[in-house]
């Protein structure tokens, strides 16, 4: 079996430095790297992230199907979403392999769901992951219309992920990254508002409440911790750039309460 694990990403902390607030930053999430480094894994690192790899696209595939035929954009998306992973070739045949295997009529959605989940016991923050690049993907296809919202809700449902959570996912992942920062001329209130949607919070959560959501986001998307955890080395530009919105996003509100 091919794997996709291979050398622990690097420089993740160096790239996310900023100053004084970068050093705490880099104390939490070494935390959190240690404490997710000694939990058990269902399988080895490797096996899991093969298997998460492969069931990423067959589901992609299935969802794209799902109204009975793959549209151009469909295609164009998950092209897309192999293109920003920085897929190598063997890994984009591999890919395109279960995106076709998704769309055939005997695809057995749930069976896949019970394998990523009795693979990823244990790592629900992997099982987050996975939604969000099913939600990505979802949304540049054909802005998750038809069949294909109600399938994230079935999706989301097995592997343990409630509606208002899979809502958040879909909230943030609509929100360009970046937008907190490059867009000085957007409306404030607007990406105040995003903000708050990105560390799945709002406005009336106190000064404390925002601190730990902040966290718990972070920790969920951390990529030396995913890595750990068996998220293959195709996924972690996806959680590099959750990240760097969540980072984006917490500056924000802090400077707007003076935190």
């Amino acid at each position: 079996m091919q794997r996709w694990t291979g050398k622990v990403v690097g420089g993740v902390l160096g790239m996310m430095a900023l100053g004084p607030f970068g050093a705490l930053l880099g104390v939490l999430l070494g935390h959190q790297l240690d404490e997710s480094a000694g939990e058990p894994a269902a399988l080895p690192a490797q096996d899991i992230g093969d298997q998460f790899f492969r069931i990423t696209f067959r589901v992609m595939g299935h969802l794209a199907k799902s109204d009975g035929r793959v549209s151009e954009r469909e295609i164009a998306a998950a092209r897309a979403v192999m293109s920003q992973l920085n897929l190598n070739a063997a890994q984009v045949r591999v890919a395109i392999e279960c995106f076709t295997a998704g769309k055939a009529p005997g695809f057995d959605l749930d069976g896949d769901l019970t394998l990523l989940r009795e693979a990823c016991a244990g790592r629900p923050d992997l099982l987050h992951i996975f939604l969000e690049m099913q939600v990505r993907a979802g949304i540049a296809g054909n802005d998750l219309g038809g069949p294909v919202s109600a399938l994230l809700v079935r999706v989301a449902y097995q592997l343990g992920i409630s509606r208002i959570e899979l809502a958040h996912i879909e909230a943030a992942l609509r929100i360009r990254r970046g937008s907190f920062t490059r867009e000085p001329k957007r409306d404030a209130a607007q990406q105040l508002s995003e903000a708050y949607r990105v560390l799945e919070t709002s406005a009336a959560a106190n000064d404390e409440d925002i601190v730990k959501a902040y966290r718990r986001q972070l920790s969920r998307h951390h990529p030396d911790k995913l890595k750990a955890n068996g998220l293959p080395d195709s996924m972690i530009e996806h959680a590099k750039e959750r990240t760097q919105q969540i980072i984006e996003a917490y500056e924000l509100i802090r400077e707007q309460r003076g935190l």
